[in-house]
């Protein structure tokens, strides 16, 4: 099923189209490229195009004809907004993949990289996973609705490799985290969750905060910088219908990670653990192997990621506050 594992690397004066260039994961990808050399980058904000408009999405990749497709646009939530939510994940994302793909693929785009998500795995996959765990067996509940979506990217990506010759790729990031992150307390992920809950318990004193669930499911977390190297590595040297995994190979379990938090911002309060919360999945750590045998691994570290973040969470306070 496989093609080669080799490509052409990418002209950086070649047009680009990041798609989500404003957001966590796009930016990054867009900070990364200009470092590169890339010279002809195009990007185009939720308010200025929709890619749920099928016409508008078409119109867009009409008019600009990029040579590479980078899919980073996505809804993305936690814990609580995918299960609130399921419909609007589940919808928004699938016509955004739909969209841009066809779209991308009426404008003749030889380069495409889509980002799933470690979510598409199943819940209950052998640690860590490989890349052969995708759909042998049941999602976690909680986030199925993006995960399945996320899952219909794979296979389209593969069904234009296979009927149009297209040399797209797919790759399933783990846990991203990072400046620009969303940093609201109930709609985000853990990390930056945390960080936005334990900063604002030590600026007011609080004596304890809960933390959800058990604290004993293991995650594992990439740095946004880390994807954005990683992206531009697979799009230079990676050429398969066969999904690829991104990732650090280590985790730590929520409870370690919340008290790492802690120490960082310098909150001295009690953590205290809600049993009666959802976990979610057990344990989700990606199998890198793949990706470090071609030559790329993370380079940064978790502590020094979280302070990273931290630092930018800190210097962007007064714009997080008014949303």
């Amino acid at each position: 099923m496989a093609t080669n594992a080799t490509s052409q690397p990418l002209d950086r004066s070649a047009r680009v189209y990041v798609a989500g260039h404003r957001g966590l994961v796009g930016g990054a990808i867009w900070r990364r490229l200009e470092a590169e050399g890339f010279t002809d980058l195009v990007g185009a904000s939720s308010a200025e195009l929709d890619l749920r408009d099928r016409r508008a999405t078409f119109d867009f990749l009409g008019s600009v004809r990029p040579k590479v497709v980078i899919d980073a646009a996505a809804r993305v939530g936690g814990i609580v907004a995918n299960s609130r939510f399921p419909a609007d994940f589940l919808s928004d994302n699938l016509q955004i993949q739909v969209n841009l793909m066809d779209a991308a693929n009426s404008v003749d785009v030889d380069r495409l990289l889509f980002l799933g998500s470690s979510c598409i795995y199943p819940k209950l996959a052998a640690q860590p996973i490989t890349e052969a765990s995708l759909l042998t067996g049941v999602l976690e509940p909680t986030n199925e609705a993006y995960a399945i979506a996320k899952i219909a990217g794979v296979l389209q990506v593969q069904a234009f490799r296979r009927q149009f010759g297209r040399r797209w790729i797919s790759a399933m990031p783990t846990n991203l985290y990072g400046p620009g992150d969303n940093f609201h307390p109930e709609h985000s992920h853990v990390l930056p969750a945390l960080i936005r809950r334990l900063h604002d318990a030590k600026e007011a004193g609080t004596p304890e905060i809960v933390i959800w669930g058990s604290g004993e499911p293991l995650r594992e977390f990439l740095h946004v910088n880390d994807l954005a190297a990683a992206s531009v590595f697979l799009l230079d040297n990676y050429d398969s219908d066969e999904i690829i995994n991104v990732g650090v190979g280590r985790d730590i379990p929520i409870r370690e990670l919340a008290e790492l938090v802690a120490g960082i911002i310098g909150y001295t309060g009690r953590l205290v653990q809600d049993p009666s919360k959802p976990d979610g999945t057990p344990r989700k750590l990606l199998d890198v192997s793949r990706l470090e045998g071609l030559g790329w691994s993370a380079e940064t570290r978790l502590d020094e990621g979280i302070r990273d973040t931290y630092d930018w969470y800190l210097r962007h306070l007064d714009s997080l506050r008014a949303k």
